[in-house]
C-alpha cells in the first residue's frame, strides 16, 4: 500500500530527496513565471522529535539559483489563527536572511507555496491565492516583491480541474495517488517520478513506521484540540449555571476560561495564538495569564 503523499513527514522526504520535484512544483504554481532550474533544499533532515510534535508542520525550505526562498508546506487540517500563522512564519524566513552587519539588499525574495487539503475560501470558482503586499485601492502598484504566499486548495482545484496543466496534475496526484486507473492517465513527467518515489518510500519499513508515528501524532492533535474546546465549554456551563444573574454567568465562563488556558500551559506544543482560540480569550490575556 503506498502512504499518503499528504502526510507531511512523507511529504517532506519526497521532495528534500527528489530536489527537481520541487522545482517543478514551484514552477506548476508560479506557471506565469521563468521557470526554476536549480533548487538547493536548506533543510532535508528531520528531526525525529518533530515527528511527535503535535504542533508542528514539517516544511520543505528550498532556494533557486538566484537566491529565491521558498517555504512549502502541506496541510491537512486548519489550524488555530491559520492566517495569522501562515503570515508570520513567510515574515519571519525573510527576515532570518539578515545577520548582524548585512545590508538589506542582500535580502532575497521569500516565496511561501501552502498545500492545503481543505477549503479555506467560500469562492467556489477560485482554488489558487496567491497574496502580496499591494495598495488596497489601487492593486496594480506592488509595493515590494519581496514577499508572496500562494494558497493551493487542493480538493477544489482538483474538483475544478480548469486546465490539464502541471498544477492540476499535481493536485491529482496528492488528491488521487492511490487510484491507478486515474493516475495513469497523468501525462505530466514528474508527477509520475514523484509516484514512483512514492513507492519506494512506501516499500521501506522505516518510512513506513515513522509516516505512522506522524499520523497518530496529527490525530492526538486534533483529538486534543477537540477535547479542550468540549472542556473549556462544559466548564463555561456549569460556571454559568452556579450563577444567577447574566453578570455573574459571563464572569463565570470567563473564568472558566482563565482556568483552562492556565492549565493548557503546561501542553507541549500549544503556543500563545493556539491557547487563545481554544480558550476564546485575547493574545494579550493569555499572555498576561503566562506572566502570572
Amino acid at each position: 500500500m503506498l502512504l499518503d503523499p499528504k502526510n507531511d513527514f512523507v511529504f517532506k522526504r519526497l521532495f528534500a530527496n527528489a530536489p527537481a520535484l520541487a522545482a517543478d512544483l514551484i514552477n506548476a504554481v508560479r506557471s506565469d513565471q521563468p521557470p526554476v532550474a536549480v533548487v538547493e533544499v536548506l533543510n532535508p533532515r528531520i528531526d525525529p522529535a518533530e515527528l511527535t510534535g503535535k504542533f508542528i508542520v514539517l516544511d520543505v525550505l528550498a532556494r533557486d539559483a538566484d537566491g529565491v526562498l521558498y517555504g512549502i508546506e502541506m496541510q491537512m487540517r486548519r489550524h488555530p489563527h491559520w492566517h495569522e500563522r501562515s503570515a508570520y512564519y513567510l515574515a519571519r524566513a525573510f527576515a532570518n536572511q539578515l545577520r548582524n552587519g548585512d545590508n538589506y539588499d542582500e535580502l532575497r525574495q521569500t516565496i511561501g507555496i501552502h498545500l492545503m487539503d481543505f477549503e479555506l475560501f467560500d469562492d467556489p470558482a477560485q482554488a489558487h491565492w496567491r497574496f502580496e503586499l499591494r495598495d488596497r485601492d489601487r492593486p496594480v502598484v506592488m509595493l515590494t516583491p519581496a514577499l508572496q504566499l500562494n494558497l493551493i486548495e487542493l480538493p477544489k482545484l482538483d474538483r475544478l480541474r480548469t486546465d490539464g496543466g502541471a498544477l492540476a496534475a499535481w493536485a491529482a496526484y496528492f488528491e488521487h495517488w492511490q487510484e491507478d486507473a486515474l493516475m495513469s492517465t497523468i501525462t505530466h513527467a514528474p508527477v509520475q517520478q514523484a509516484l514512483q518515489e512514492l513507492a519506494q518510500l512506501s516499500a521501506d519499513e522505516e518510512a513506513q513506521r515513522l509516516a505512522f508515528v506522524r499520523e497518530r501524532a496529527m490525530r492526538d492533535e486534533a483529538a486534543f484540540m477537540k477535547a479542550a474546546r468540549e472542556e473549556g465549554m462544559q466548564e463555561g456551563r456549569e460556571e454559568g449555571r452556579q450563577e444567577g444573574r447574566q453578570e455573574g454567568r459571563g464572569e463565570g465562563r470567563l473564568e472558566a476560561r482563565r482556568e483552562l488556558a492556565c492549565r493548557l500551559f503546561e501542553q507541549p506544543g500549544l503556543d500563545e495564538a493556539a491557547i487563545a482560540h481554544l480558550t476564546q480569550l485575547s493574545e494579550d490575556e493569555v499572555r498576561q495569564l503566562r506572566r502570572r
